[in-house]
């Protein structure tokens, strides 16, 4: 890739040089391609819109957190302002470049949302969003273009997989008792954690370029720190509450369904997205951060509530509610 970084530099430059006045539009559409944008999102499907929708998205979410950590470390490429301090760091990231993260989940997550819904504005509207994610990542300096396309074409991979073998899963799952779905979701969140630490063995003998580091301090972004795992403990802890919350659903009460009524879908995400602020900033303040084993351990478990809130938590003080 290293005979790349000279011809892409270039191209992020020209593209930085159009003007300051693109930051602002670039910094809100990146927006919409974190992580948290999806974790705020996926409970409005799951809630107000499709359930269905909602599951896949926030499945392919878990699958697409633990796959990019994984690729990211074994590829173990930089950012654009670590090799060359002429690049603006509009924003600053900490973990290797390679597959640019945002790319993946516009790929694979709005992908999801235009098959979900099946409605040709709903396509166009992933597409253009697709394209513009992965664009405002160059422009913002945090990644080359080879860096958002492997994302795309990784995302699109993840999509058609799950596509593919989605009603298989879920109907081998199904058939399982309550006790081995908890099993098995807690193994996947294992699995997550399982696989970064799996990457970071395979590169165990090699070292980061101190130029790196040098750089990036440089240009005023922070110093990279591409093993930090903290992230991969977030997304095992959802993986391990969003689907054992959903078995707990599925086996007690069927398939959840999404109503009509617009003032109850409204009062349903207010009452929702109130209980998810409860706990996620609440156990936050509460939960100490040191020493790192247990802060780790109860990130894992914070995340964990947070994933039974929403696919168990909330739909039964709906339920309760009677909205």
């Amino acid at each position: 890739m290293q005979i790349l970084f000279p011809i892409e530099i270039n191209f992020t430059l020209f593209f930085q040089a159009l003007g300051d006045w693109l930051l602002n539009p670039f910094n809100l559409i990146t927006s919409l391609g974190n992580e948290n944008f999806y974790i705020l999102i996926m409970p409005f499907l799951f809630w107000c819109v499709n359930s269905i929708m909602g599951i896949r998205a926030g499945v392919i979410l878990i699958l697409s957190g633990g796959i990019n950590t994984f690729l990211k470390i074994i590829i173990h490429t930089p950012r654009p302002y670590w090799v060359d301090t002429r690049v603006k760091a509009f924003s600053s990231e900490t973990s290797f470049g390679m597959p640019s993260g945002h790319s993946f989940n516009a790929a694979s997550i709005w992908g999801s949302f235009a098959v979900s819904l099946k409605k040709r504005w709903m396509t166009w509207l992933a597409i253009v969003m697709i394209l513009l994610i992965g664009l405002s990542r160059i422009y913002l300096g945090v990644h080359f273009l080879h860096d958002v396309l492997s994302g795309w074409i990784v995302g699109g991979l993840l999509l058609w997989g799950y596509l593919t073998v989605e009603k298989r899963i879920a109907g081998w799952v199904n058939q399982k008792s309550l006790t081995t779905q908890f099993l098995l979701a807690f193994l996947v969140s294992m699995a997550l954690i399982g696989l970064a630490m799996a990457g970071r063995a395979i590169v165990n003998s090699w070292s980061m370029p101190t130029e790196w580091t040098q750089n990036a301090l440089a240009v005023g972004a922070a110093a990279p720190d591409p093993y930090n795992i903290e992230g991969v403990i977030t997304m095992a802890g959802v993986a391990f509450g969003f689907l054992g919350g959903l078995a707990f659903w599925v086996k007690k009460f069927g398939t959840p369904q999404v109503g009509k009524k617009s003032f109850k879908l409204i009062l349903r995400y207010l009452l929702g997205m109130a209980g998810l602020a409860i706990l996620y900033v609440g156990l936050k303040l509460i939960f100490p951060e040191d020493p790192e084993l247990l802060g780790q351990f109860l990130r894992f478990v914070r995340y964990t509530l947070v994933g039974v809130w929403v696919t168990a938590g909330a739909p039964l003080l709906f339920k309760k509610l009677k909205i």
